[in-house]
């Protein structure tokens, strides 16, 4: 009889470890391909609330809204790939929508002491994006 001592796998072996991780990363890389969108909405989302807080801090000093293009009293900087805001003042009421640099065709608002830019239904001072 001959004994032989078994080392190392067969090729049989290797192509079922390599068929195994070939179906595991497609089941995984689908639920994480959408995760850039995600981050640049929440960025998005996060900058309107940050605005809303600093329009908000500057209307209990000087009991009006500003807009964005003045710095130096409205203390607001958007996040990287966020673009500048867009605000609309009004009587005791403002608006503001801001895009991304990375999605096409979406945009994300917020109105406060009014009816909100993008979705008309949401509640005042929420962002949504559409």
């Amino acid at each position: 009889m001959m004994n032989r001592s078994r080392r190392g796998f067969t090729l049989i072996e290797l192509l079922i470890v390599v068929v195994i991780i070939g179906i595991l990363a497609a089941i995984a890389i689908p639920k994480f391909a959408n995760t850039k969108q995600k981050a640049y909405i929440a960025a998005m989302k996060s900058d309107l609330r940050n605005l809303i807080t600093a329009e908000e801090s500057f209307f209990a000093d000087s009991t009006s809204y500003v807009i964005y293009g003045d710095s130096t009293k409205l203390k607001f900087k958007p996040s990287t790939g966020v673009n500048s805001p867009n605000i609309i003042i009004g009587a005791g009421y403002w608006t503001a929508t801001v895009s991304h640099a990375q999605i096409l065709n979406f945009s994300c608002g917020v109105g406060v002491n009014t009816v909100n830019p993008i979705v008309p239904a949401a509640g005042d001072g929420e962002p949504v994006c559409k």
